[in-house]
């Protein structure tokens, strides 16, 4: 965790992703949602595809943040525009449900296919 923290407070959004999965995880930190979202915000905010899609699920789940399906939608919707399959399997679920943007069934079977092709 140690060298991810050094390249996470230099601004790397690599190192800030890796050090925010550690508190999520608790590896070689203790536990902490609220951390792990703070340097996972910071590193999706530099447009990191996998935080993007990670910051989704923080939403969704409301670890760490308050449940929130808008949010959760906008940050999957982020990583789905840039071919994360994960995020257009749950950012399609979402369009099926109807959480966090209104029902569209074609808008979800068009992020179905495009997690399928991958």
């Amino acid at each position: 965790a140690r060298l991810y923290r050094l390249a996470a407070e230099q601004g790397d959004a690599t190192g800030q992703l890796d050090y925010a999965l550690c508190f999520v995880h608790g590896n070689g930190v203790k536990q902490d949602d609220g951390l792990g979202v703070h340097w996972l915000r910071l590193a999706a905010d530099q447009n990191h595809v996998l935080a993007q899609y990670h910051m989704g699920n923080v939403h969704f789940l409301g670890r760490g943040v308050p449940r929130d399906d808008r949010e959760a939608t906008r940050w999957c919707r982020l990583a789905a525009e840039q071919g994360h399959s994960g995020a257009q399997h749950n950012l399609a679920t979402l369009c099926i449900s109807g959480r966090g943007v209104p029902q569209d069934i074609g808008e979800a079977a068009r992020y179905y296919h495009l997690a399928a092709e991958q």
